[in-house]
């Protein structure tokens, strides 16, 4: 079979964005070229590729395996570029990190500062919710994951490097704001704003909540910790969300952490990858730099009684 790194790099479009148009516009190239080069990848496979269902196109077996195929190559390729830039005593390249989203809250300000150090690396920062970032994990898309609560389905190299304690917070204004100590069951009436079911903080809440038999009456569901607060402080409910989402000062958000025996969750970030996978020397350097930074870095806001 002979296939080219562009013909690879095209197929990668379409496999990402799903359709020829989005693809074409990726690789700056025109709808009748991609069309080309893939009837003529496609001939040199000798099995369809991908399969147009309505407006989408939908990868074949053929091209599933493809897709991991030519990932892997161009993750090679790019480690060989950077072990050269090394060796010319510079570096340069690509690093890819796919985050969950209450990560964005501390992971920009790690970027800054290895942008800082080194300026000639690009970065490509994707930011979504559990599912999203694990979905891309399994696709083996990125250079590196970060998350709360890694899948355990898949075997994995992890490193925990930042504390992520999970408090309750409830509006400045409620009756249970002003209390100096309290016990789970003293919320039993209490309505609560929980994450989207998936994401890192509500399984870990699901497990806490379950370990100590406790069963919240859930009046909202969110996707967004910005949408929580705001909820919360409107006065909709209490709710479990990450330190790291805080300000140094809650209360200027209209928002009292409460201190609840039980609480805070204590749970970590994980930066993560696939066992068996090379790591580029630009993620090793970055993989470095997080554990390095993170040994300082301080909390937003401050839980009660100053405790972890």
């Amino acid at each position: 079979m002979h296939a080219s790194f562009r013909q690879l790099k095209v197929f990668l479009a379409i496999a990402e964005h799903g359709s020829i148009t989005a693809a074409a516009r990726a690789c700056h190239i025109t709808q009748p070229t991609v069309s080309m080069q893939m009837k003529e990848l496609s001939d040199v496979i000798g099995l369809p590729l991908y399969e147009q269902i309505g407006k989408r196109l939908h990868l074949t077996e053929a091209g599933e395996a493809l897709v991991e195929t030519a990932r892997n190559m161009e993750q090679e390729w790019s480690n060989f570029e950077q072990t050269i830039a090394g060796l010319l005593g510079h570096t340069t390249g690509r690093l890819r990190v796919a985050v969950a989203s209450t990560a964005k809250y501390f992971v920009p300000r790690i970027l800054g500062d290895f942008c800082r150090q080194f300026p000639d690396i690009d970065i490509a920062f994707e930011v979504l919710n559990r599912d999203g970032v694990v979905q891309r994990l399994r696709q083996n898309a990125d250079d590196l994951y970060i998350m709360s609560m890694p899948p355990g389905d898949i075997d994995l190299v992890q490193h925990a490097f930042l504390q992520n304690p999970l408090v309750l917070i409830a509006p400045v204004t409620h009756p249970l704001a002003k209390r100096k100590s309290l016990h789970l069951n003293d919320l039993s009436e209490e309505l609560f704003i929980l994450r989207e079911s998936g994401s890192g903080t509500r399984l870990a809440c699901n497990a806490h909540f379950a370990q100590l038999n406790f069963h919240p009456k859930v009046r909202l569901e969110l996707g967004s910790n910005e949408a929580i607060k705001q909820s919360v402080a409107s006065g909709l409910g209490l709710a479990v969300i990450s330190t790291h989402a805080l300000t140094m000062h809650p209360e200027q958000e209209g928002l009292k952490i409460l201190a609840v025996k039980q609480f805070p969750i204590h749970s970590n970030w994980w930066v993560i990858h696939p066992r068996g996978k090379r790591l580029s020397p630009i993620a090793t350097v970055f993989l470095q730099h997080m554990t390095s930074y993170t040994k300082n870095y301080k909390l937003g806001s401050s839980l009660p009684d100053g405790k972890l």
